[in-house]
């Protein structure tokens, strides 16, 4: 019963604020918010008790029903390389059906949390899988990737995988896997439901993508058959000293050029009254204007070769700790924005 009123509340607030389609996390690990045949039970379900949903309850199979009763669309959300992020209290205590313990020799560890490694085969193989199990399973609009793709670039973190490749550029070497695994989700849901997206919101910044995450985004947004959207993250402020906002947008505009892939622009309200400590000279911005999004999301509408606005996240948008009354404006200016579609 509380799940089911806070998803009614969630996707009811969307849809007076103007929204089309929600983004909902169904594996925020190597997990599910609903009942899977690979992956087990997300903790943020079971809670410490390891205690399921009731018998006969599939969290996401309500979600998607109650969206599509208000003319929303559902989209669910997966991070595909993540296994953990609470460090080694929390992979202790995966439990034994986990794929990560089942196949411990598919896990690699960085800063004491665990992912699975891209450069296997089996692992590309079992993300592909739950994207299918998704996509045969429920009524979904989209199938949407967070950006979890390698999460260092120290060469240890996969080298035995590099090794027996016998490949010669690691950075060339962890591109091809990425695309494989992006190539391999976007042909098997094309093949289980072609009406239905692939999307995925890849860093914002180029060198971000192609040096730290080893993302290939210029392919991704110029050829055919790896995804049906793009969603930069552009959570960055004007005067953001390394990545001012309408420069990274100009720079997405030029990236994506094929008619197949639609751009749309991922803004934040997360850092709304808050310090950027990684924007430099520009850190204080979003303090002296915390309404930012309002400005940003217009002027995305307003450019050329953009589709659309995608608004980070619910709880702070929502249910704010900080700048509560320039979220009331931002969610009111939004709403206004996104109701007269521009």
């Amino acid at each position: 019963a509380t799940l089911k009123q806070e998803a009614d509340e969630i996707l009811q607030e969307c849809l007076e604020m103007g929204m089309n389609a929600v983004i909902l996390q169904v594996r925020p690990s190597s997990d599910a918010l609903y009942p899977s045949r690979i992956f087990p039970w997300s903790k943020y379900l079971t809670g410490t008790q390891g205690k399921a949903p009731s018998e006969g309850f599939d969290p996401l199979a309500y979600w998607v029903e109650r969206a599509h009763a208000l003319g929303l669309e559902l989209h669910a959300w997966l991070n595909p390389f993540r296994v953990t992020k609470g460090g080694e209290a929390e992979y202790a205590a995966l439990s034994p059906d986990n794929p990560a313990v089942l196949h411990p020799e598919w896990v690699v560890e960085y800063q004491g949390d665990r992912y699975f490694n891209p450069g296997l085969p089996e692992v590309r193989e079992l993300v592909v899988q739950g994207a299918e199990e998704l996509a045969r399973k429920y009524d979904i609009d989209g199938i949407h990737l967070d950006d979890y793709f390698y999460p260092t670039t120290e060469t240890a973190f996969d080298a035995a995988a590099f090794a027996d490749a016998k490949a010669d550029d690691l950075g060339a070497f962890r591109l091809e896997q990425v695309n494989a695994m992006v190539q391999q989700i976007y042909s098997t849901v094309k093949a289980a439901s072609p009406a239905i997206q692939l999307s995925i919101s890849p860093q914002g910044t180029m060198d971000g993508n192609y040096t730290k995450q080893y993302a290939d985004v210029r392919r991704w947004g110029t050829e055919t058959g790896y995804c049906d959207v793009l969603i930069p993250q552009l959570y960055y402020g004007f005067a953001n000293e390394t990545a001012p906002f309408a420069e990274a947008l100009q720079t997405w505009t030029e990236t994506v050029s094929s008619e197949s892939v639609s751009l749309v622009i991922g803004i934040g309200t997360h850092k709304c009254g808050k310090e950027d400590t990684w924007a430099g000279s520009g850190s204080m911005e979003w303090c002296s204007e915390p309404t930012l999004p309002i400005r940003q999301a217009k002027l995305a509408l307003e450019t050329n070769g953009t589709d659309g606005v995608a608004v980070y996240d619910y709880e702070t948008t929502f249910q704010p700790d900080t700048a509560a009354d320039a979220l009331s404006q931002i969610r009111e200016a939004l709403g206004k924005l996104f109701r007269n579609g521009k």
